[in-house]
């Protein structure tokens, strides 16, 4: 790999670890580099499912305050997740990689949909709150433990927004008290069990391209790490939607590309 091509996912993962702290959507960034710097798109989202742990270990190690606490939670949604990871990467790995290429521009739109909305279900969540009960969140029901799971295996089978998603059934579930920032610790520990566990399985039978995982994972580390300071000094909103912007300006384009 030359240089141009790892400066340009040094930058995209910077890129992918802001994003993933503003808006949970870091594939956004990551992915269309993997494909610009000339991997196929299988080979792509693993390197990308490999490299993005470090946006996990960056964004954790800045929310060690909000964690404090959630062992219990975390233990419960982060095996949950784990298991979806793993089935996710199953599914990706036996199917033909054309079913990937045509799902793909959906995944993402999806996503940027989602983004767009956050803030309705935030307001949605609100309308419906009830008193703390951190015994009962550290004990997902039946349905929040179907849906984690579910999140899980989309995180395994791509990922893009699966933040988004996993924040959305989070929210759902948490206890009206609780505030913002430590849901969002929550849900990043959570996706990151997804992503670890689909990561160690690509990593023994998928076309992993090391090169170009360290190199995405270096700048997402990075951007993981200042998202949290950068965030609180811009406003949040614009940005958002620049993201979900985008994110359906590349699903475009990619549908377009496979047609």
């Amino acid at each position: 790999m030359g240089i141009g091509s790892s400066a340009l996912l040094v930058s995209a993962g910077v890129a992918s670890g802001l994003a993933g702290s503003i808006a949970g959507l870091a594939s956004l960034f990551s992915y269309p580099a993997l494909l610009a710097a000339g991997l196929p798109p299988v080979a792509a989202n693993v390197t990308n499912t490999v490299a993005l742990f470090s946006n996990t270990v960056g964004t954790a190690a800045g929310s060690r305050t909000e964690l404090r606490g959630q062992r219990d939670r975390l233990l419960r949604l982060g095996v949950l997740a784990a298991l979806g990871g793993a089935a996710g990467a199953a599914l990706l790995l036996g199917t033909p990689s054309s079913a990937f290429e045509a799902v793909v521009p959906w995944l993402i739109a999806l996503g940027s949909v989602l983004i767009l909305v956050r803030d309705p279900l935030r307001r949605l969540v609100e309308s419906k709150a009830r008193p703390i009960d951190h015994a009962a969140a550290a004990r997902p029901t039946l349905p929040m433990a179907c849906a984690v799971l579910l999140v899980g295996l989309y995180g395994g089978y791509f990922g893009a927004a699966s933040g988004v998603l996993m924040l959305a059934v989070l929210s759902l579930s948490a206890a009206a008290g609780e505030p913002l920032p430590v849901t969002n610790a929550v849900k990043n520990i959570a996706t990151g069990a997804a992503n670890v566990t689909a990561a160690v399985a690509y990593v023994f039978v998928a076309p992993v391209h090391w090169g170009a995982a360290v190199a995405l994972g270096l700048g997402a580390f990075a951007g993981s790490w200042l998202g949290p300071v950068i965030v609180r000094r811009l406003p949040e909103t614009p940005l958002r939607i620049a993201i979900a912007l985008a994110g359906l300006g590349l699903a475009v384009s990619l549908w377009h590309q496979g047609t």
